[in-house]
């Protein structure tokens, strides 16, 4: 099977995953959509160097991840302009989301990216505490306290608590297992 065939089949089985991450980040489905593809271009731009990688997925998460970064600095220089009237932003959103889901990623737009980006990893991506600190390429301790910290946060910002042991019911032990 040659390394195209190997992203083909990984782009069926992870995408729509990544996807949902990289939404869970950004909050918008469009941009998420497009940065997950962009990882992908980038997998088939470099055949060579992607068949070496080890993780591919985790790979690929680290990509978007690192482009949704890129993006965000360029539309932090594009709403200062939207701000001074000089441009008109349209934002898209997604349709069809309950309300529940709106609200969630609505509150994760309002933490800390460094705090969301941990949520999402952990909560969604379902990524253990060491993953996590590897990806974002901080310590184990670092990620416990931007978990605890963005949970309170979360708490705090939804009118319903019953959003977050829905969706975050876990906590972290030392050993960076999940645990209820």
């Amino acid at each position: 099977m040659t390394t195209q065939d190997q992203i083909r089949e990984l782009y069926a089985a992870a995408a729509p995953r990544l996807v949902s991450q990289l939404f869970a980040i950004t909050g918008d489905h469009a941009e998420a959509q497009d940065v997950v593809q962009d990882a992908f271009v980038r997998a088939l731009a470099r055949p060579g160097r992607f068949g070496e990688v080890e993780h591919p997925e985790a790979w690929l998460r680290t990509v978007a991840l690192n482009i949704a970064r890129s993006r965000y600095r360029r539309k932090a220089v594009f709403a200062r302009l939207a701000r001074s009237g000089r441009l008109d932003p349209e934002r898209g959103r997604s349709a069809g989301l309950s309300p529940d889901h709106v609200a969630l990623v609505a509150a994760l737009q309002r933490l800390p990216r460094p705090a969301r980006e941990a949520v999402v990893l952990y909560h969604i991506a379902d990524l253990s505490v060491v993953d996590v600190a590897a990806a974002l390429g901080c310590s184990v301790e670092a990620v416990k306290t931007r978990l605890v910290r963005a949970r309170r946060a979360l708490a705090a910002d939804l009118d319903d608590t019953a959003h977050l042991t829905s969706v975050l019911p876990a906590t972290v032990n030392e050993g960076g297992r999940r645990h209820a």
